[in-house]
């Protein structure tokens, strides 16, 4: 067990050209105090949370949406698709700009805009604008949310950077889970008779609050090398993603049209064009958006089909979750969010305990942790076989509950498992293209689960034609919770032989 300890992502190997180490043009965090680092990294996290809470917390408003502004329910459901769309098509590029105009001034841009899209979205009047505005939202989310990862990469060292990892990892997951319960209470509370308004609004102070803090505490580091943006590999990238991630966020709504499906085997050669401009770029002295050396790191392969394989059965999940609580089953929006607090609870009290149980079981804990994902699924599934058309929300929470204590010990460390083998002067892309893959699961998720659970429901409005639509679509769910457990086995090994190589040497 003693080779598969916690990995130290300080020691890295890989057939990635070495660069010269970040220089900083402001004291990084390694010279600074115990109170100053705190603060750094408790405003690192909450951008972090925002960022991520954004991409749940409308679901669990949609029906108040619809009623205020006469929303249709492909306007209404763009409104969440078009942020996770927007999100995920600029992450890498957002990645690269950080590398070349610096961490924390990219920071602060992107987050600056977040701020003021979020204030726009609290006060649109109507869908159209709403969805303009929350694509605004991810474009900014994107251009400030890479940086983070860039910041802890070059601000810690040793095992304060892998306790910040952990924490940015549980930030995601805790932020990802009680997204829906947040807005939901927000809904509910009705605050000033605005309805919806303030799941957008309340990002305002913590914004302002957050980009006070960053411009105090968070150094400005960069490449001594300024390297230039790769603007061919920016079209394509982003083409390519267009062109797969589009259908899949609007497919369900319009009815799959051949267009749908046209755009979808497009992206392919231009995902190949993609990589091809990429390795000649590289080959002729360039620098590329994306190093064509990433993908030949198995672990950081492997990094990638977990956060797809995850992201699709959690953000799946939770979509057609709230849909049967609130229209099959009658709760209201704070009801449906008071059930996700269990999982919520559940994964963060878990997560408090994961460096202890990591000095115990190494790197087996993602094992662990992905299989009791996978077991919760299981339970999901047969609760509702049982309960048929007697399922309520509460005989729900012990398999929640179990998916929440599974996802506590596999989420934590995985970001910093994933990243073991990337050298520190590619983070800002390497965590780009990790979080696009974690959108596009997302998309992927939603479109596919929401597909199966809506093709199931028909034109049924009973709670049988409700219950047999989940129940099918929770078999989906268990295969991705269990794709996601498959790929940890080359993941946890790639990282145990990164860790033994470099204390061999």
């Amino acid at each position: 067990m003693q080779d598969e300890q916690a990995v130290s992502v300080t020691e890295r190997h890989g057939d990635i050209p070495e660069e010269p180490p970040p220089a900083a043009d402001e004291a990084s965090s390694q010279g600074a105090g115990p109170a100053r680092v705190r603060a750094m990294v408790l405003v690192a996290m909450a951008a972090t949370f925002m960022a991520m809470m954004d991409s749940y917390i409308v679901n669990v408003a949609i029906p108040s949406i619809r009623a205020d502004l006469g929303a249709s329910v492909s306007a209404v459901e763009m409104t969440v698709g078009g942020y996770i769309l927007v999100y995920g098509l600029f992450l890498v590029t957002g990645g690269r700009l950080g590398d070349i105009v610096g961490y924390r001034r990219m920071f602060l841009v992107g987050l600056g805009l977040f701020t003021l899209a979020s204030l726009a979205c609290g006060i649109a009047p109507n869908p159209e604008l709403l969805i303009v505005f929350r694509c605004v939202q991810g474009f900014s989310a994107a251009l400030f949310f890479p940086q983070i990862l860039s910041i802890i990469q070059t601000s810690f060292v040793g095992a304060k950077r892998d306790r910040a990892l952990a924490l940015f990892g549980v930030t995601i997951g805790l932020a990802a889970i009680t997204g829906q319960l947040i807005g939901g209470v927000l809904v509910q509370a009705d605050l000033f008779g605005w309805g919806w308004r303030p799941i957008f609004l309340v990002n305002l102070p913590v914004g302002l609050a957050t980009i006070i803090g960053a411009a105090l505490t968070m150094p400005g580091l960069k490449g001594a090398h300024r390297p230039r943006l790769d603007l061919p590999g920016v079209g394509l990238l982003t083409a390519a993603l267009l062109l797969l991630s589009f259908p899949l966020a609007e497919g369900r709504t319009i009815g799959w049209p051949v267009w749908c499906f046209v755009m979808m085997v497009l992206s392919i050669p231009v995902f190949v064009a993609f990589g091809l401009w990429e390795r000649r770029l590289q080959a002729n002295g360039g620098q590329p958006l994306v190093s064509p050396a990433l993908l030949g790191l198995r672990g950081y392969r492997s990094g990638n089909a977990v956060f797809l394989a995850f992201f699709a059965c959690n953000a799946g999940l939770f979509f057609v979750l709230a849909v049967q609580l609130q229209s099959g089953l009658g709760y209201t929006a704070l009801q449906s969010g008071l059930l996700f607090a269990p999982l919520g609870v559940a994964f963060t009290a878990v997560s408090l305990f994961v460096p202890r149980i990591v000095a115990k079981l190494g790197l087996h804990i993602l094992t662990v942790g992905y299989a009791l994902n996978a077991l919760g699924y299981l339970v999901l599934l047969v609760t509702a076989l049982l309960a048929g058309d007697g399922l309520t929300g509460p005989v729900l929470i012990p398999a929640l509950v179990l998916i929440g204590v599974g996802q506590g010990l596999g989420v934590s460390p995985l970001l910093g498992t994933a990243l073991a083998e990337v050298p520190p002067q590619e983070a800002g892309s390497a965590a780009g293209v990790l979080e696009t893959v974690g959108q596009l699961g997302m998309s992927v998720g939603i479109a596919l689960v929401g597909l199966l659970y809506f093709s199931t429901l028909g034109d049924s409005t009973s709670q049988h034609g409700y219950t047999h639509a989940f129940t099918v679509t929770l078999v989906l769910n268990l295969v991705l919770s269990l794709l996601a457990l498959v790929f940890v086995p080359p993941l946890r090994k790639a990282a145990a032989a990164q860790m033994a190589a470099a204390a061999a040497t």
